[in-house]
């Protein structure tokens, strides 16, 4: 039996299970209530590990480990920085979420603002999130065709059509009420690969727990603190900064991120949930890091070099040197096509039921022209409808084959965070009331005078080039475009 029947067996099991599991728990589903926000009645430390996986997409299975020859370890900044964000999100947005009863976030801008306040919201969420879940479920079919598909002589479009089929099967009934349960399986599967691999990768390269330790932490890749130049993107303040702000609008304002966390019984069950996930964040992220540095001084002891740090674990994981033999035992291969299968399935189920969510209630408003049988049927064709459009972006990027393109396309996508984070938060700490109609325009101009900004920095302010704190910046522009807009009508 070839290594791709093994993976492809593994892999059909494992989705076999999760769609088994959720088709069980979606027999008690009761309509649309639980399908949006499972009835208020998830427990909330099962919402707290299934939002481990629902964070951790295919992209980061494979990029953080990769990242470690370049960054070290700078990025567990970000996860402290994430953790400040968790407390903003639990204490400041969850208490409003929670009072206004809302089933998607947006719906807080209309009341506030207006109308074309809650559709520029709505459709930003709805834009960064196609752009972003296709590029993770992009970038995740590309390595299972490579190890899986493509040595069975299954086409690419199967490939993804297979994928998007599965995605469909266990969300479309059950939504939030299932995907709390099954992303909570999938959270296991995703941490037990990585343990596993760790040990595995350790016992090839002759080292038990304690020569690992001494190995990662006399590797020069291990380095976390970074205070020196205030120009470095590593610099921690910049990295902390802009870890809580990431958090915020890309957890805090985000219906994928939020759904599942509305759903716990009571506000303060939710805050539990948020700060526990938040907590947990930092040592899954070092598990990552430690075992980026392991494959990598195991690239270095072989001769071995990759031509982009994401092909780094897939390479060592499932690869073979020059004489044919693999660089790891098996397991190790299986391992990953499982670990990198449970966390893209679980972000792009997410995803998924919160595009169905967002455009049924924000731009529909199905919830509340219909009753439950029409709004089912409503949901479910949307549901179906994100599925197929979910597919055509993954064969999209795939017809593009330009890296460089679909790099820009997925920076641009997390430039809509920034007007989301400064439209809610010039509602929720100002009282002012700003003209409706020019919002769109407002969201959509920030995001432009960003890019310009991030392009000149350096020329223009001594050599300071803007990192993930571009984000800060985006949220500013906003927030000052909102205030212009608001003088005359708080002066009147």
């Amino acid at each position: 039996m070839t290594p791709a029947t093994k993976y492809l067996i593994v892999i059909c099991a494992y989705l076999g299970a999760v769609i088994g599991v959720s088709w069980i728990l979606s027999r008690r589903s009761h309509g649309s209530a639980d399908f949006f926000r499972g009835g208020r009645k998830s427990p909330w430390w099962v919402v707290a590990v299934a939002m481990v996986s629902t964070s951790i997409s295919g992209i980061t299975f494979v990029s953080v480990p990769g990242m470690v020859a370049a960054s070290q370890w700078a990025y567990l900044q970000m996860a402290v920085g994430f953790v400040a964000g968790y407390a903003v999100i639990a204490y400041v947005l969850l208490p409003l979420y929670y009072r206004l009863n809302l089933t998607s976030l947006y719906s807080y801008l209309d009341g506030r603002f207006g109308h074309w306040s809650h559709r520029a919201g709505a459709g930003f969420f709805l834009l960064s999130k196609i752009l972003i879940c296709g590029v993770r479920m992009y970038l995740t079919a590309i390595v299972l065709q490579l190890i899986v598909f493509e040595p069975l002589g299954i086409p690419f479009w199967v490939n993804v059509a297979a994928t998007m089929l599965c995605v469909w099967l266990y969300t479309f009934r059950g939504g939030v009420r299932t995907l709390v349960w099954t992303d909570m399986i999938q959270t296991v599967a995703l941490i037990t690969t990585v343990v596993l691999c760790l040990v595995q990768i350790g016992r090839v390269m002759g080292l038990d727990f304690g020569a690992m330790y001494g190995s990662i932490r006399d590797s020069g890749m291990a380095r976390i603190w970074f205070f020196d130049d205030w120009r470095e993107p590593r610099l921690f303040w910049k990295q902390f900064a802009a870890g809580m702000l990431t958090t915020v609008a890309m957890t805090g304002l985000d219906q994928d991120m939020m759904q599942k966390n509305l759903s716990c019984k009571t506000l303060r069950q939710s805050q539990r949930n948020m700060m526990s996930y938040g907590a947990a964040f930092i040592p899954v992220n070092l598990l990552f890091l430690a075992l980026g540095v392991l494959l990598y001084q195991f690239a270095a002891s072989r001769g071995l070099s990759v031509a982009k740090p994401d092909d780094l674990f897939p390479t060592i994981a499932c690869g073979t040197d020059a004489a044919g033999q693999a660089f790891m035992p098996p397991v190790v291969g299986l391992l990953f096509a499982l670990g990198l299968t449970a966390s893209a399935f679980s972000s792009s189920g997410s995803a998924l039921t919160a595009l169905t969510t967002t455009f049924t209630v924000d731009f529909l408003h199905a919830d509340t022209r219909q009753d439950e049988t029409g709004l089912r049927r409503t949901r479910r064709l949307v549901h179906a409808g994100a599925a197929v459009v979910l597919g055509l972006v993954i064969l999209g990027f795939r017809a593009i084959r330009d890296g460089s393109v679909i790099d820009a396309i997925y920076t641009v996508a997390g430039y809509t965070y920034g007007p989301l984070l400064g439209l809610f938060f010039f509602g929720i700490l100002t009282k002012r009331r700003v003209r409706d109609g020019w919002v769109p325009f407002i969201c959509a101009l920030s995001p432009v005078l960003c890019f310009i900004l991030a392009q000149h920095s350096a020329a223009w302010f001594g050599g300071y080039r803007i990192g993930f704190e571009l984000l800060l910046y985006n949220a500013m522009i906003t927030w000052l475009g909102l205030w212009l807009s608001s003088l005359r009508l708080h002066n009147s």
